[in-house]
């Protein structure tokens, strides 16, 4: 004979799977509306790291804080490739592809100012790898790898949107520098070149100025706070790079611009010496290049990149002589 007792108990039994499986049910469409994929266990400051570093606020390639991810690759060419203007005429006998390859990053986000509503956060990559450098010695086809370590930087500023317990619905890009960078080893970039001031025609209208010699003294208001200072261009844009700079070299250098890198792989210009007058121990010097942007460019926002590099780095054998200095240009490609 059942117990009143006993009754309840089968009751209750039967009943919790059932009002367990409602209640997970009830949980995760309350998670669902806050995204529990997202890292809501960081603090503010090291989902900001984190961000500034390889991760974007969405999967929209047109949003500022891809820039951030992309800042190697869109700089590293696998190795040695050709120009897109063609090969050179001059010795090391004649260079026919260089380029540098990435074997290591290490990074340094560091938040150097905070308040309760913005916050700036500094980044330094500190790259390892080999330049390599394709050529005719001799009349005989030959190769070298030159080790080396560079150092780029770049500060992103973050504003408060929310307070929300999940970090990522908290803060979006306000505001982020150009890329600075030198070689460190095997020879400090600026202490031979220094790259001044880069103009940036569209058209035949100057459309951007950057000023040197810390590129990051360069920022740009995102495009979800209403930026539009950010270098834009469509496929079939007309584009002029004019760069000014201090160089130390006998010897004239060799700048060239670094394309993100796109679907069919890397793809750079070199530049041309328009002009040089002895000045300060040196040489001031200016390079233009003028292209055509191409029609298959991936649509979005890139970082482009532009190399001053002593001659000896690419006509010289030596694996001590690589001396660059460089930064990145951001720009977006319009949909």
């Amino acid at each position: 004979m059942k117990t009143t007792k006993s009754v309840n108990t089968m009751l209750t039994s039967a009943a919790f799977p059932g009002i367990m499986v409602i209640l997970l049910m009830m949980f995760a469409a309350g998670c669902q509306n806050d995204n529990v994929n997202d890292p809501s266990y960081l603090s503010d400051d090291e989902y900001l790291r984190t961000l500034a570093v390889n991760s974007a606020f969405s999967d929209n390639t047109d949003d500022d804080d891809n820039l951030f991810a992309g800042e190697v690759d869109d700089f590293d060419s696998g190795g040695p490739v050709s120009d897109n203007s063609g090969d050179f005429d001059t010795a090391i006998d004649s260079l026919i592809k260089w380029g540098r390859r990435v074997t290591g990053v290490n990074i340094s986000a560091e938040i150097s100012h905070s308040s309760d509503s913005m916050k700036t956060v500094r980044v330094t990559r500190t790259i390892n790898g080999n330049f390599i450098i394709v050529g005719w010695v001799n009349g005989i086809q030959d190769s070298v790898a030159k080790p080396y370590s560079q150092q780029q930087k770049r500060e992103m500023v973050f504003k408060r949107v929310g307070r929300k317990q999940n970090p990522r619905h908290n803060w979006r890009v306000y505001e982020y520098t150009a890329v600075d960078g030198q070689t460190t080893s095997p020879q400090e970039g600026k202490s031979n070149i220094v790259i001044n001031t880069a103009e940036i025609y569209r058209n035949g209208q100057l459309a951007m100025t950057l000023t040197g010699p810390d590129f990051t003294s360069n920022r740009f208001l995102s495009r979800f706070f209403g930026g539009t200072g950010t270098l834009e261009l469509n496929p079939g844009d007309q584009v002029k790079i004019r760069i000014m700079l201090s160089s130390n070299q006998s010897d004239t250098d060799h700048v060239a611009f670094h394309w993100s890198r796109n679907s069919f792989g890397f793809h750079r210009e070199s530049f041309e010496l328009v002009s040089q007058t002895p000045g300060g121990g040196g040489f001031d010097r200016i390079y233009e290049k003028t292209f055509t942007v191409y029609p298959h460019h991936l649509r979005g926002i890139h970082n482009g990149f532009i190399s001053a590099n002593t001659r000896k780095s690419l006509y010289d054998n030596d694996p001590l002589l690589f001396s660059s200095t460089y930064f990145g240009l951001p720009y977006r490609v319009r949909f």
